[in-house]
């Protein structure tokens, strides 16, 4: 039967919402980026199917395989909702690479996985890069990932991340904590901010307290508040892995969500129980500025944030002077923050009064 009406429609995958070509485009700009990581043991091309490494060519003999991937958090609605799309990508290696140091391991290879509703390749290239300046930094390969465009998933705007690692110890090296025992130091290394967790109430006092992320931060008038907020993850592999390696360091904590009362414990034995002393360094500015506009106590600090503490080494008392050299000399800033003692396993962050804007004495507990 014959019809006078117009032909059909031809819809095409663009049409939906998805180009092709965008995505396309966005491997070649990023092609010179993963290069740019290269390293022993990976090539770093991308466009397969899948990525190769080879740990021998890497130098390792027997070694274990460590795994750990992680995202972001709401840190990137700041930096979707502000512009700053450009070191979301260390944060999201930093949170990798750091989970395996701590277990002694050395990352060798990295994938990402970036999801949006539409690609736009300016952001989208923004983001890589960092990843790519993250591996860089980690000494890791950015061997390959994921670009998903779906259309209807995600506001106007939005994306989101998430990481892989793996990284290589070993036989026999790893790091899981059996050797700690009461007696053993405390020592912490210095945060680069708030790193990527507690962005959620971040965020809310952003909103309830009315913040102009624009303006110098009122504890640094030399810095706007967003760019204070938004500054990376410090990535601590390069100054830890030599220490690693040589048999100083007998457990690490990477101080994440849970903040020091509930990551110190992860790494610690049945009957070893951690005890931090807040009087030990000094609050950083901005989490003195977080704790007074929201007026949180200083347990919930101790649990929510990293308190300028990014990471916790937990050493023999005879090897903690040593290792505080080393640290500084490999550029960290670290102090002797506490010690193992025998009790249920644990941590306990204690202050005096004033110290975190304490009225009195105070201390926090958790049992792992």
């Amino acid at each position: 039967m014959a019809t006078n009406g117009p032909p059909p429609r031809s819809y095409t995958y663009e049409s939906a919402g998805v180009s092709i070509d965008a995505g396309n485009a966005l491997v070649r700009a990023i092609g010179p980026l993963a290069k740019s990581t290269a390293r022993p043991g990976a090539t770093s091309e991308l466009g397969g199917f899948g990525g190769f490494f080879d740990p021998k060519a890497a130098g390792y003999t027997d070694p274990l395989l460590v795994a750990a991937n992680d995202g972001v958090g709401t840190k990137l609605k700041l930096a979707i909702d502000h512009d700053r799309h450009d070191t979301v990508g260390i944060d999201l290696v930093a949170m990798c690479v750091n989970d395996l140091i701590v277990q002694g391991a050395e990352p060798l290879f990295f994938l990402d996985y970036f999801a949006t509703g539409k690609l736009e390749n300016g952001v989208a290239e923004r983001v890589i890069a960092g990843i790519a300046e993250g591996c860089r930094q980690a000494g890791c390969a950015l061997i390959g990932g994921e670009t998903a465009e779906m259309p209807g998933m995600y506001a106007t705007g939005d994306y989101d991340l998430a990481g892989f690692c793996v990284g290589a110890v070993e036989r026999g090296e790893q790091l899981t904590g059996d050797k700690v025992a009461p007696g053993h130091v405390l020592l912490g290394i210095a945060s680069s901010g708030v790193h990527s967790n507690g962005y959620s109430l971040v965020r809310r006092l952003a909103e309830d307290m009315g913040w102009r992320m624009d303006r110098p931060a009122l504890f640094d008038p030399e810095t706007r508040l967003i760019d204070a907020l938004i500054a990376p993850t410090k990535i601590y592999v390069k100054s830890l892995l030599p220490l690693v390696r040589a048999g100083k360091v007998d457990a690490l904590a990477h101080i994440t969500g849970g903040g020091l009362l509930e990551n110190v414990p992860r790494v610690l034995p049945e009957g070893a129980h951690a005890v931090i002393d807040a009087d030990a360094w000094e609050q950083p500015r901005l989490m003195a500025f977080l704790q007074a506009q929201g007026h949180i106590e200083p347990g919930e600090m101790a649990r929510t944030f990293n308190c300028g503490i990014g990471m916790v080494l937990a050493v023999a008392s005879d090897m903690a002077r040593e290792v505080a050299a080393d640290l500084e000399a490999n550029g960290e800033i670290a102090w002797r923050i506490g010690e193992v003692i025998e009790g249920p396993r644990g941590c306990t962050v204690r202050g005096s009064a004033e110290t975190w804007s304490a009225r009195d004495a105070w201390e926090a507990r958790h049992l792992a």
